[in-house]
């Protein structure tokens, strides 16, 4: 994987000058444009560019996904010991989750690996909880999971962690486990760093300036928290003509229909709201579907993760004005790698993370492939305004 990992970091750094190009191109994203906030917006997400702003769960420094590469022999001696893994979601059925699902597959096929299930827990720690004992009884080797809740679910992941299983968590690991003794790693996006992206763009497409909305995850959820925290502060240090009138939460499961709820209340009490940020995509389309009914085609919406609908209006250039991308198809093999190379014995850094994307109108094809590694659906590419 060592020239996996030289060719997403040049692609990140060309992907994101693409993105610097500016999303100033066509109607929805010009009306408020502001030079001077523009070229201050432009620099910010340059400073950052294959950067990680994030620390792990307990403070830890990134390390970077190299740190998990395999050589041919490790690969070999992994497929030798015909191991079994599961992978244990929080939930499924968005772009985000199946790309993790689809990379830690292909991964796990390369190293010889099994995998006997795959849950989804509908963001509800109890079936989670009900999840690990289930994938328990298969006998798994190797669990790679998304802890819902972390003190919620601490217990049963404990209970996993005695028995012997490699562990591998994504962006959080559970409240009291410790990494190198319960778990191998955790592996992240830079999350802080997308919601640092995403604020900047959206100061792009405001000109800086307007009252804002802003609806968050209301979950003692570690990646989320983090990208609220890294937009509201940069909105605070940077723009201080942006105004946060409105921060509502939900809390799921229905986090489209949830926000679409909250985007009403918004556009309704505050007539001349410049836009709205949501915490990620599927949030951001019940936000869609509020403008729309509102009539507020000139909306700026901001938000992180390159769903298939965002990435459409993203690509129509209607209301969508940016977002910061995760690259969660090389996340799970990062996963992959750290929990095969435990049972080789390579030393794993307790927190992995990599470099967030922005995404805009002009960029928005080439991040799809790099993001997901395949071609846009034909309906993104259709939707593409020339």
């Amino acid at each position: 994987m060592r020239r996996t990992r030289t060719s997403i970091a040049a692609a990140l750094l060309t992907t994101t000058a693409l993105a610097l190009g500016g999303c100033t191109s066509a109607s929805s994203s010009t009306s408020q444009v502001d030079p001077a906030v523009a070229a201050g917006a432009d620099r910010a997400l340059a400073a950052v560019a294959g950067t990680v702003l994030s620390k792990g769960p307990h403070g830890e420094e990134p390390a970077p996904a190299s740190s998990a590469d395999l050589t041919d022999a490790e690969v070999a001696q992994v497929r030798e010991l015909h191991l079994k893994a599961a992978i244990v979601m929080h939930y499924g059925g968005n772009d985000w989750a199946n790309a993790q699902i689809a990379g830690l597959r292909e991964r796990f096929s390369q190293l010889g690996i099994e995998v006997v299930a795959t849950t989804d827990a509908n963001f509800k720690p109890d079936k989670q909880v009900s999840d690990l004992e289930t994938v328990m009884t298969k006998d798994p080797d190797i669990i790679v999971s998304i802890p819902t809740d972390p003190v919620a679910t601490a217990a049963a992941y404990e209970k996993v962690a005695a028995a012997g299983v490699k562990l591998v968590f994504m962006d959080n690991a559970p409240q009291g486990l410790v990494a190198g003794e319960d778990y191998v790693s955790v592996v992240s996006a830079d999350n802080l760093g997308n919601g640092v992206i995403s604020a900047h763009l959206l100061a792009k497409a405001t000109g800086g300036r307007g009252e804002i909305g802003v609806i968050h995850h209301e979950a003692d959820f570690f990646a989320t928290q983090q990208r609220y925290e890294g937009f509201t502060r940069t909105l605070r240090e940077d723009y201080p003509d942006m105004t946060v009138v409105e921060d509502q939460g939900i809390a799921g499961p229905d986090f489209a229909g949830d926000a679409q709820g909250a985007a009403n209340a918004m556009l309704a009490k505050h007539p001349d709201l410049a836009g709205i940020w949501a915490v990620w995509d599927v949030p951001a389309e019940g936000v869609l579907a509020a403008a729309r009914a509102s009539g507020r085609g000139d909306l700026k919406v901001a938000t992180q993760d390159l769903g298939t609908n965002v990435a459409i209006a993203l690509a129509q250039d209607e209301l969508v004005v940016g977002l910061g991308a995760q690259v969660p198809f090389d996340q799970a093999i990062t996963e992959a790698n750290l929990a095969a190379g435990a049972f080789v014995g390579k030393q794993a850094p307790p927190y992995v993370a990599l470099s967030g994307l922005p995404v805009t109108h002009d960029n928005v094809l080439q991040a799809w492939k790099q993001v997901y590694h395949q071609d846009a659906p034909a309906e993104l590419q259709n939707s593409v305004e020339k």
